[in-house]
């Protein structure tokens, strides 16, 4: 059969796969059993055919890899939180009673603006204002947008690094290795057993971890092209520039699934290096979680 390009996501004691057509999740539940979920595939991106414009598909793909994600994140959590049976809180009870059933759909449209604000606070507003103290002393635009680039790169390491401390985040960084090295073995045309899928790295090219960084070095190229206005410029012409940062990535991250050469490599390696963060070796419990979800989808 014809090799299929396969993507996918660590969740919470599981594995989301996805192929061009279908999506399936993988869930270990607390009784030792796999729940599967597979459905067919339904993209707007696809079915409006922005896929297939460069560089301006990439922000809506963000976006509704974004949604996908949380999606797969609420369906692997609602089998752990059956089981600990955690009474309802005062917010539970006022979005239900708001938005009745419903309540799921504002819980994760709520996750996602306070992500982006997150993200907007800690990789936006804090380098460009502590690097703008130093305006004063280096007058060179093109080296105060580096150094705001290197401290936003450094950010995103340190909180990589203090969320790789939790116990429950290190075992979704597990299914994220099993993630990755159940997507080499498929790619690899080898059969998908537990005992092949234990041979590969858990470091892959097309990840997550990769894109995050192919967008902090973008957005470090970009913005010197725009000098080093006020601050309220600075902050807005960031924000603004997300979706063309989020394009420009996202066809270096397409590059370096469809080449592996000289180039290629180069630029993938930090990313790569990333991943010894993001991603833990799995057992073989969680590789046949990740197995199961990939068999799936192709």
């Amino acid at each position: 059969m014809k090799k299929q390009n396969v993507g996918g996501q660590a969740v919470i004691e599981g594995v989301m796969m996805q192929s061009k057509n279908y999506r399936a999740i993988a869930v270990r539940k607390s009784n030792g059993e796999i729940e599967l979920k597979k459905e067919r595939l339904k993209s707007w991106v696809h079915d409006k055919k922005i896929d297939k414009i460069p560089f301006l598909r990439g922000a809506f793909v963000l976006f509704e890899t974004m949604i996908q994600g949380m999606k797969s994140l609420n369906y692997s959590s609602e089998f752990f939180m059956e089981d600990e049976e955690e009474e309802e809180d005062a917010i539970d009870r006022f979005l239900k009673r708001v938005f009745k059933d419903k309540a799921n759909d504002a819980i994760m449209a709520i996750s996602l603006v306070l992500a982006m604000i997150f993200s907007i606070f800690f990789f936006v507003l804090i380098p460009t204002t502590v690097i703008g103290t130093l305006s004063g002393f280096i007058k060179n635009n093109i080296m105060l947008n580096l150094l705001e680039g290197v401290m936003r790169i450094c950010i995103l390491i340190i909180y990589m690094l203090a969320i790789s401390k939790n116990k429950e985040i290190k075992r979704t960084f597990m299914y994220h290795g099993a993630e990755h090295k159940a997507i080499y073995c498929y790619e690899s045309g080898e059969e998908l057993t537990v005992e092949n899928a234990r041979k590969f790295t858990t470091l892959h090219p097309r990840c997550g971890t990769n894109f995050l960084f192919i967008v902090m070095f973008t957005s470090i190229i970009l913005f010197s092209f725009f000098g080093w206005p006020n601050i309220v410029v600075r902050i807005a012409m960031r924000i603004l520039c997300i979706p063309i940062v989020a394009g420009i990535s996202y066809e270096i991250i397409r590059f370096l699934g469809k080449y592996n050469n000289i180039l290629s490599k180069i630029v993938a390696y930090p990313g790569m290096m990333l991943q010894h963060i993001t991603t833990n070796e799995p057992d073989d419990e969680q590789l046949e979680v990740a197995l199961k979800a990939l068999k799936a989808v192709i």
